[in-house]
């Protein structure tokens, strides 16, 4: 597909999550290897090229516990074409409108409280605050930073790819971390 057609794809409705769904963390285990932590996803595109996305982190793999969610809005910069799949293309979001973290778990609540006090009030279960632009610690943004993935999009049958994350936690977040592989794909809302 082109970026055309792929913009008229997935323009207009919400992209679901089919399960949740597990990522490799930076966290360890004892033995080295990656701890994982779960999410669902929704998103939205629009043919202006601006974007929503909701997640809502787990504790659990069936998604019966839900930690924080997270709501993006911003901007995608299409830069060509991804050597994954035949369309595939190189996507860049940045999260250049709207970053809000919603802790939904006292403990979340208590690592927010933690790590995450200067230039926030007081983190509550339910209660939202922006983090755009703040020094964030527990997603490792700086002050002035503006949250930004150097992502890919792809789409068969119906299904919206974005990139796998890298088996060792590691972030998209240079032109080098650009994932190489596809993630388990969004399906329309009906």
């Amino acid at each position: 597909m082109t970026i055309k057609q792929i913009k008229e794809v997935i323009a207009g409705g919400e992209w679901v999550s089919i399960a949740p769904e597990v990522r490799p963390s930076l966290s360890r285990n004892e033995d080295g290897s990656a701890k994982p932590f779960y999410l669902s996803r929704r998103f939205t595109y629009q043919t202006d090229d601006t974007f929503t996305l909701e997640i809502v982190n787990f504790a659990d793999a069936y998604g019966n516990l839900p930690l924080a969610k997270l709501f993006i809005k911003g901007h995608i910069q299409w830069q060509g074409e991804h050597p994954i799949a035949a369309g595939a293309q190189k996507v860049d979001f940045s999260a250049d409108e709207v970053y809000e973290v919603t802790p939904l778990h006292p403990g979340f609540v208590s690592i927010l409280n933690q790590f995450a006090r200067t230039n926030f009030n007081t983190w509550e279960v339910n209660g939202t605050q922006s983090i755009q632009g703040k020094a964030f610690a527990p997603f490792g943004l700086a002050e002035g930073q503006i949250f930004k993935e150097y992502d890919l999009l792809y789409v068969l049958n119906n299904m919206l790819f974005w990139g796998a994350r890298h088996v060792d936690g590691r972030g998209f977040d240079t032109e080098g971390n650009r994932p190489t592989n596809l993630q388990i794909p969004l399906i329309r809302q009906p």
